[in-house]
């Protein structure tokens, strides 16, 4: 678990809000829930024989109650159990989207935290391929709106819960007959959760995961119809992707379709973005069955991928110099931030040098000069500090209107 110092809080603060209105445009609204949660609910949605629920939850016993609490491990789980219990889809299906942290007790490397921090879609009571594509669009466009390249999208179907069923006794046998070329973790998951030996990163399970049976196989007719709908409206929006008949995903609670973003600068870490359909998650919480499709997205990892990130100077830094111009700095700092414009105001005295010097560390795009002249003129004196222009003298009344068009550099 890391601290997160000003610089990258602040790249972190600038693409929050660019999700914010990324989701606002696709008509998704914001919802929040609990850091902890019962332990049942994640053991219950997740799936008691997959590695987050065997070995890399925060539970503990609160000792208060006597209950079994864990720190969220993921959103999806939190987000269901809350549309039950406020019956939000008491009038109609919903469209929501979530941020914050999230702990699971991993190996940390690049890319893998302890405490991370995710932003999802959760796409509630729709039941047709057409939001799964929508979900999928609408990550393609964000990256495009933060300009990362290379990442590739994988896809694939998992069919409904008896076409997995059927499937999965195949997969066992097949593994069975080739255990002998099973590592330890693979041999583990044969008879608790098969289909997660298919995603291994042993090269030689993965060899033998090529040659398993393919899922697509078995299924029927309507789930053929769910993917083959998906794959049109894909193609319909521009959108490359790759079938991956060994993606899986790591939780139980999906059906139908799953899907992957990757980037190949990442290292092992190198999903961005994952998600899926999970049509039995609320009945398997004790809800009304409804149909539910969400993706979540890593923030450190797409931290990692940005570029340089935007500027965040101030507007402007004021430097006062001489009697009276502490107290005349003071009032206008607070009538430029009142405009709307962030300013820093100097603090701890010093000569002017000093305070030009801190001025240009600030970032800001201009100095504001308060010195004895300016305060008997009821003047300020505007210095560009990113550009090769001649400072100017403004009357303090002008200053609020046209500070912006000083910082456009007319």
């Amino acid at each position: 678990m890391n601290d997160v110092l000003p610089d990258e809080a602040e790249r972190r603060l600038w693409l929050e809000g660019v999700v914010a209105a990324w989701f606002a445009r696709y008509g998704y609204r914001h919802m929040r829930t609990p850091l902890l949660e019962h332990t049942a609910l994640f053991r219950r949605a997740i799936g008691e024989s997959t590695d987050i629920v065997e070995k890399e939850m925060y539970t503990f016993t609160d000792a208060l109650n006597n209950e079994s609490l864990t720190l969220r491990p993921e959103a999806t789980a939190s987000t269901v159990r809350a549309a039950i219990e406020h019956s939000l889809l008491y009038e109609g299906p919903r469209r929501l989207w979530y941020q914050g942290p999230m702990y699971r007790h991993e190996r940390p490397q690049k890319g893998r935290y302890r405490e991370f921090t995710q932003f999802g879609a959760e796409a509630l009571g729709f039941d047709g391929p057409d939001v799964d594509a929508e979900l999928i669009v609408m990550c393609a466009a964000l990256w495009k709106e933060l300009g990362l390249e290379g990442i590739r999208l994988e896809l694939n179907t998992i069919g409904s819960a008896e076409e997995r069923a059927a499937y999965r006794a195949d997969l066992v046998r097949h593994l069975e007959a080739n255990e002998a070329r099973l590592d330890a973790d693979a041999k583990r998951r044969l008879h608790t959760n098969p289909m997660r030996v298919l995603d291994s990163k042993n090269p030689i399970v993965q060899e033998v995961a090529a040659s398993a049976p393919s899922m697509m196989r078995y299924l029927g007719e309507a789930s053929r119809a769910h993917f083959d709908g998906l794959q049109r409206l894909l193609h319909a929006s521009g959108i490359a992707f790759e079938i991956n008949p060994r993606l899986v995903r790591g939780l139980d609670y999906y059906n139908l379709t799953v899907f992957e973003w990757i980037s190949d600068r990442l290292g092992a870490q190198g999903t961005v973005c994952g998600g899926g359909r999970y049509d039995g998650l609320f009945a398997q919480l004790g809800g009304k069955p409804a149909p539910g499709v969400g993706f979540a997205a890593g923030v450190e990892r797409l931290v990692a991928l940005l570029g340089a990130p935007p500027p965040t100077g101030p507007s402007a830094y004021l430097v006062h110099q001489g009697a009276g111009t502490l107290e005349y700095a003071f009032a206008l700092g607070e009538e430029l931030r009142a405009a709307g414009f962030s300013v820093v105001l100097h603090a701890g005295g010093g000569s002017f040098k000093s305070q030009m010097k801190k001025a240009d560390a600030s970032g800001a795009a201009l100095a504001l000069i308060v010195g004895e002249d300016e305060l008997k003129a009821a003047a300020v004196t505007v210095k560009p500090l990113r550009e090769a222009r001649p400072q100017q003298q403004v009357a303090r009344a002008a200053l609020a209107a046209r500070l912006a068009d000083f910082l456009k550099g007319s």
